[in-house]
């Protein structure tokens, strides 16, 4: 097929979700239609160096495409996008990196969380007019941060789960205040979490006061903002939502946690592996609710392109409580986000393309 498009993958990134972005774009990679598109692989290591890479695609899975990609640079410096410059260096330059205006049509930036996900990148994609899969920047930075979405969902008139915010700075001299008042508040156990991550990084369920004040120490290590939520007895509910100014719902799943609630090990690294129930197995009425709930938070965000949207699905009541939007989750063909859309009926490879055209649709109409 002649006129191919141009299509910069980017993966890795400086936040603690790397290893997860690595596993999403090897699977993209992999599946993404050869014939319609050129995959121009780009890495970004941990301490935040840029680099070309077109070596094997298990070595991104593994990490050891940084060694390969440093070898590359030695013979052909001009395809190292940032010049290697490290992160404790001040200035990355005066003007966009040349290779994502010159060679690159689109870009599907595969990184999750922090500097990635938050506005970061999209920031700078807008700045250099290439068009991107996902989210704009204000999207992306709202829903990132869990309490400012929540604020947007409580304006909306959605239920949320009450929650608590602390402030990292503000930790140690005022951390009898904040137990006493958490534990005013909400009953054990209580979820403590990062306000600006995903993955389920960083969170921790406190049954005790000792364990809320080591819940609370290891999410300031990830953020400067906490939120500590209280615990209900519920369901894990997710829908994926696909699209621009007329978003689409999938049919919902369900997570069945190995642990004792859907963490980092059990999503990515669990040997007894969690459950997917896909459709899941509620109501039709309720799952119609969820995916109405759904599409209207994601315009309300002003998502665009691509997003999973989580609920809290009460046992006993069967009330929802939207829990947060993920503008790019994870995208492994294992995924939930592409097993969700491939029950609905559309397949891994499909979806790709189409989130692709999405982004082509939305750059263009731009004024």
């Amino acid at each position: 097929m002649e006129n191919k498009i141009n299509v910069g993958i980017i993966f890795g990134g400086k936040s603690a979700e790397h290893e997860v972005s690595l596993m999403s774009a090897a699977s993209i990679m992999r599946a993404i239609d050869k014939e319609k598109y050129n995959v121009i692989p780009i890495g970004i290591t941990k301490r935040g160096n840029w680099m070309m890479y077109d070596g094997p695609i298990e070595k991104i899975e593994n990490g050891q495409w940084e060694n390969i990609s440093n070898k590359l640079i030695k013979d052909r410096p001009e395809e190292n996008i940032f010049s290697v410059i490290p992160i404790g260096d001040k200035s990355l330059g005066d003007k966009i990196p040349p290779v994502l205006i010159d060679k690159i049509d689109v870009v599907f930036p595969v990184l999750h969380g922090p500097y990635g996900e938050d506005g970061t990148i999209q920031g700078l994609l807008e700045m250099a007019d290439i068009p991107y899969v996902g989210a704009g920047v204000l999207a992306s930075s709202l829903c990132m941060d869990k309490v400012y979405a929540k604020k947007i969902f409580e304006f909306e008139g959605l239920s949320v789960v009450d929650y608590f915010v602390i402030f990292k700075d503000e930790l140690e001299k005022n951390i009898k205040d904040y137990i006493s008042a958490v534990e005013k508040n909400f009953n054990y156990p209580v979820f403590i979490k990062p306000a600006n991550l995903g993955s389920s990084v960083g969170i921790t369920k406190a049954h005790n006061r000792d364990e809320l004040i080591n819940g609370l120490y290891e999410a300031a290590k990830y953020d400067r903002k906490i939120m500590v939520e209280k615990c209900i007895d519920c369901r894990e509910i997710e829908c994926a939502v696909l699209g621009n100014d007329k978003p689409k719902a999938s049919v919902v799943g369900e997570i069945i946690p190995s642990h004792e609630f859907y963490d980092y090990e059990a999503k990515y690294f669990d040997d007894e592996k969690s459950k997917m129930v896909i459709p899941a197995d509620i109501p039709e009425e309720i799952s119609d609710k969820i995916r109405k709930i759904a599409v209207k938070a994601y315009k309300a965000l002003e998502c665009s392109g691509l997003s999973r949207v989580d609920f809290f699905l009460e046992k006993g009541t069967n009330k929802i409580y939207i829990n947060e939007i993920n503008t790019m989750p994870g995208f492994t063909k294992y995924s939930m986000y592409p097993l969700l859309w491939q029950e609905t009926g559309l397949p891994y490879d499909k979806l790709i393309d189409k989130l692709i055209q999405l982004a082509l649709e939305r750059y263009k109409q731009k004024p």
